[in-house]
């Protein structure tokens, strides 16, 4: 298979990844609903992940260890980012939790031209200043400072940061494959759940999370399709893509979270919010453009 076709693959595999975790504040409040607390969802949902994925990876347990501690390292704090998102979700709009987080893009391209001296192509360049533009005109919504407010809008904006440093250093140090990978990501996760959890919200006394089967199904769920596949599948085309452009492909999760969360949870859009998502989603579509310009003149 050619290096353009494998790039194409892996960029429709992080774009439709986006879609999916889109709709991720779905299963994380419907757990929440049911009776887990703050971030207690996500640690049943990483849980659930972690322990799926460890009989399968027990096998490879040599590549873990050839792997080093810097590489097991960034991919465990990209793990422990997505905790982070996972949380802000619960204790913020949706929409402004997301693109918080989608600062990615300005994190991993500084990251990548200061610290690593990788190249910065200019269209890099407009696309990142395209969804900062997004962003600030999102969160000056009502008049107010674009600044975060609130411990999930704070969250989400830390978890940008870590998940840009976390791919960076997969894409410079790891050699795993997605599936251990996957499993030291959901592993990464499910300990900063277990860190944060009772920061946030203590264990409610009395509930007993195995007699309701409803929220088994979520959690069992949530581990398996979010945490699970879709991370095996989003570690495959991260090795295989810069972080920058990981994470501005992930930004059709915008669209899909904003919208979702309008029609499903009643959180009405300002017209600016609307404007600047729309921002965000036009700088996702000027950073491929330089990939199908090639394919086409090639």
């Amino acid at each position: 298979m050619s290096q353009d076709r494998i790039v194409l693959i892996a960029t429709v595999i992080v774009a439709l990844s986006g879609v999916l975790w889109g709709v991720y504040w779905l299963p994380v409040r419907a757990m929440v609903a049911r009776g887990l607390p703050g971030a207690w969802g996500t640690v049943f949902a990483t849980g659930v992940a972690t322990l799926v994925l460890g009989p399968l990876v027990l096998p490879r347990w040599r590549d873990l260890i050839r792997a080093g501690p810097v590489a097991l390292c960034a991919i465990a704090i990209a793990g422990a980012a997505f905790t982070l998102y996972s949380i802000g979700l619960v204790y913020g709009r949706v929409a402004i939790i997301i693109l918080l987080y989608f600062l990615t893009p300005v994190w991993s391209t500084l990251i990548g031209r200061y610290v690593m001296g990788w190249h910065t192509p200019v269209l890099r360049i407009a696309a990142v200043g395209l969804g900062l533009l997004g962003l600030v005109v999102m969160l000056s919504a009502g008049g107010e400072a674009p600044l975060p407010r609130g411990a999930g809008e704070w969250m989400a904006l830390i978890s940008g940061l870590m998940w840009s440093l976390g791919t960076t250093g997969i894409r410079a140090r790891s050699t795993l494959g997605p599936l251990p990978a996957s499993f030291v990501f959901a592993a990464g996760a499910t300990v900063t759940g277990l860190t944060l959890a009772p920061v946030f919200d203590p264990w409610p006394e009395g509930l007993s999370p195995w007699a309701d089967p409803v929220l088994i199904g979520l959690a069992l769920g949530t581990g398996v399709v979010w945490w699970g596949l879709s991370l095996v599948l989003l570690m495959w085309a991260t090795l295989r893509l810069d972080p920058a452009r990981v994470g501005i492909l992930l930004q059709a999760e915008v669209l899909v979270g904003a919208l979702s969360a309008a029609l499903l949870a009643g959180e009405h859009l300002h017209p600016l919010e609307i404007a600047g998502g729309a921002l965000v989603v036009a700088a996702g579509l000027l950073e491929v453009w330089p990939v199908r310009r090639r394919a086409r003149v090639e």
